[in-house]
């Protein structure tokens, strides 16, 4: 997606997790290493996985994941998900990070991405969506 048009729209979906890059974060060149973005995305689309099935979830794939800009340490990072589709046992959610550059100033996506989890019993065995 050209940053110009994410620029002009507001973040898709709830907001899942707020957090500050720091520092110990950082890949050899000074960014924010795309992993540490990865796992926060992954967090916040477990969390919406969670309440949306009731239950445990367990990720089962990144279908997709685009970096659109990189995050510097000192960003406020906002992951935002939304549930894509519901399977019998899995559900695919959106997560889209956006970036407070300067703490609260400008607001920039930076990377999107769709996880997929598959919702799991007590013994991690997949259940049916609903049976928590």
């Amino acid at each position: 997606m050209p940053q110009d048009s994410a620029a002009q729209r507001a973040p898709q979906g709830e907001l899942a997790i707020r957090t500050l890059a720091m520092p110990a974060d950082t890949n050899p060149a000074g960014d924010i290493f795309g992993g540490w973005v990865l796992s926060q995305m992954d967090v916040a689309g477990g969390l919406i996985a969670r309440v949306e099935t009731g239950g445990r979830v367990a990720t089962v794939a990144v279908d997709s994941m685009t970096f659109h800009l990189p995050v510097f340490v000192g960003d406020a990072i906002c992951c935002y998900g939304a549930v894509k589709r519901i399977g019998r046992t899995s559900i695919a959610i959106h997560v889209e990070t956006w970036a407070l550059r300067g703490g609260a100033g400008e607001r920039v996506l930076v990377t999107e991405g769709l996880f997929t989890y598959v919702a799991i019993d007590d013994a991690r065995r997949p259940r049916v969506i609903g049976s928590g």
